[in-house]
């Protein structure tokens, strides 16, 4: 089941990098949605039915992520990673602060932020080129912290659900993966296989601190999936997933049930069964468009939304069925 398509005139260079459905609500067509674009920040009202971009600044840049805070219905939080900085918004995106990163300009690809937010006000934001940068006031200043991080093309960030005892970050970088365990003061290189670099995607389970289970995804050697934080590896799907695996999303209750959604260059396939088999969904929007960006805020039984973000600049909402 699909909605109609958003009323946003997209031209055929947008690109959607990144969908956030913000908590607040239950009713999906109350709920607020931000969409990372090649032209700017998008914002819908209405569960993703009409957009509307930004005020300026932010409609003067590309933005390239999203991220709120994990108390938002408290502090109202919401950054966003672009060239140079990030916006920041402490009231629900009503007003937006431009914060630079240190020059010279970086571009940011990708933010995470800690799950103790509230307490420590830490965020982190990968580079295209300059590797990670940290801040632990809430955003206001920012270092780079790249002390043993060989390769600063930063391609995605995972952080653990348990950072505030652990201090464990993941990144995945043109050359492969490294992880600290202090916060991100210092990194060491995680061992891979041969060959299943770049790393493109991460996920870390809910239940880390307890199961130490971590999924990356490649740009052409499909899913792994380490029991042990990063020691050993298994791949999951078979010669069913050997293409790019762009993103990983984890049930929310995960491990149980044990459900992955990964988006690849041929759509979105849902697991329930801890990879071991794989069912295509929403085959009548993936036909047609490249899915650039997904998310599924509160996972994929029956009945919940979930959002696409289309090569041109479209978002759909979806339904689980």
């Amino acid at each position: 089941m699909t909605t109609p398509s958003p009323t946003i005139d997209s031209p055929d260079e947008e690109y959607v990098f990144s969908i956030v459905a913000l908590p607040g609500t239950v009713q999906s067509s109350a709920r607020i949605c931000y969409a990372a674009r090649t032209s700017g920040l998008y914002r819908s009202d209405d569960g993703g039915s009409s957009w509307k971009i930004e005020a300026t600044p932010i409609s003067s840049r590309g933005v390239t992520s999203i991220i709120f805070s994990p108390d938002f219905e408290k502090d109202h939080s919401i950054f966003t990673g672009a060239t140079g900085g990030l916006f920041r918004s402490e009231n629900g995106g009503q007003n937006w602060q431009w914060i630079a990163l240190p020059s010279p300009p970086p571009t940011i690809t990708t933010l995470i932020i800690s799950p103790n937010f509230v307490q420590d006000g830490v965020l982190l934001a990968g580079t295209l080129e300059d590797g990670v940068f940290c801040s632990s006031d809430r955003g206001g200043h920012w270092s780079a912290w790249n002390f043993g991080l060989l390769d600063l093309s930063i391609l995605c960030m995972a952080i653990s659900p348990n950072f505030s005892d652990d201090e464990t970050i993941y990144v995945g970088t043109e050359s492969g993966m490294f992880r600290s365990t202090n916060g991100g003061r210092a990194w060491r290189e995680v061992d891979l296989p041969i060959g299943f670099e770049p790393v493109i995607s991460l996920a870390i389970s809910p239940r880390y601190a307890f199961d130490h289970a971590l999924f990356i995804g490649t740009e052409s050697q499909g899913l792994l999936y380490s029991p042990d934080d990063g020691h050993s590896w298994q791949r999951l799907g078979g010669k069913g997933l050997t293409g790019p695996i762009n993103s990983i999303l984890l049930s929310p209750g995960f491990s149980d049930p044990p459900e992955i959604l990964v988006l690849t260059n041929n759509g979105v396939l849902i697991s329930r069964d801890f990879g071991k088999s794989w069912t295509v969904r929403w085959g009548e929007i993936t036909a047609n468009h490249q899915v650039t960006a997904v998310t599924a805020p509160d996972g994929f039984d029956s009945g919940k939304k979930v959002w696409l973000g289309l090569a041109g600049g479209d978002i759909r909402q979806v339904t689980v069925s």
